[in-house]
């Protein structure tokens, strides 16, 4: 089904199930050798929403090359994008608290569990912003697991296309301290004019010093409904029914570099091939449209002043 302004899900649903296909890949990806990045939660999210696909995946019981062979290739591809993206924002984030930056905000957070998993100085508040029943999922969940947070977490339970900065400020952000925003996989679940009010907010709201990180998906311009579909119809043999073409808005759109360095920060973009090449894992073998739609992901930082 398209999307439609004000529409909801949950994380077994719509945009809501495809936070838990990257906690699916996240914890798929926390148990390959090459060892790159490690969420204990990531799997115990994964069962508690109860897809039964992604639970199979995550306990090992699925057999993609058996059921699915022509998936198999692009499933390994996307754990190992997964497990790429991840350590980006874990660097990103990191590097920001080196920086001495102790406010982060996690936009549409979904089954994100940095609160609960980075080595977070003394200090540090982290806020989570996304739908009210997302947040008190994950919340319940983790508690239950017997997990704490490792920086103060804060969460904002409250749906982006609402007035979240007043939300933001009502939970205690400070918008006269520099802040680590991060907009992890967010943007192609947005209309471009609210990209934009996206970033306009999040300009606002930053003191000098504010850090940013995000991607950019250039083939979004030209993005193909029909090959998109044709390049995933065997996840269907999996149990992975998500028409990803009706969840995204595709066309064309600034990307987030660009649109920032208008406002006065200092950006930079990195493709994902080079990101590969810096984590020493093979760049996948997907570099055909009609086998990878999305195509080239630059992955963007700056900061401002």
């Amino acid at each position: 089904m398209a999307r439609t302004d004000g529409d909801s899900w949950d994380l077994a649903s719509s945009v809501g199930a495809t936070a838990t296909l990257v906690a699916t890949g996240r914890a798929i990806a926390s148990t390959d050798p090459h060892g790159l990045i490690n969420d204990p939660f990531a799997a115990p999210l994964v069962r508690a929403v109860g897809i039964e696909a992604f639970t199979m995946m995550v306990d090992g019981t699925l057999n993609i090359t058996e059921i699915a062979p022509d998936a198999a290739s692009r499933v390994r591809a996307n754990i190992d994008e997964m497990a790429v993206r991840t350590k980006f924002f874990d660097d990103y984030f990191l590097a920001a608290t080196e920086r001495g930056i102790r406010q982060a905000v996690i936009l549409a957070s979904g089954l994100d569990a940095r609160a609960y998993r980075l080595p977070w100085p003394a200090g540090t508040v982290v806020y989570e912003i996304d739908q009210p029943e997302v947040i008190e999922f994950k919340t319940r969940t983790l508690a239950e697991h017997g997990a704490t947070p490792t920086a103060e977490r804060r969460t904002v339970p409250i749906d982006l296309r609402e007035d979240w900065p007043a939300a933001l400020r009502a939970a205690g952000f400070d918008p006269g301290l520099p802040t680590a925003w991060c907009a992890e996989g967010l943007l192609i679940y947005l209309p471009p004019d609210a990209q934009d009010r996206l970033f306009d907010n999040i300009h606002e709201l930053s003191a000098p010093g504010s850090a940013v990180a995000t991607e950019f998906v250039p083939a979004l311009k030209d993005f193909d409904p029909e090959k998109a579909r044709a390049a995933t119809a065997e996840f269907s043999k999996i149990g992975l029914d998500l028409d990803m073409p009706s969840l995204i808005y595709h066309g064309e759109r600034h990307s987030a570099a660009d649109y920032l360095a208008t406002k006065g920060w200092q950006m930079s973009g990195t493709p994902r091939t080079e990101l590969f090449a810096r984590y020493g894992i093979p760049v996948p073998a997907l570099d055909d449209d009609d086998d990878d739609p999305l195509g080239e992901i630059v992955y963007i930082s700056g900061s401002l002043g």
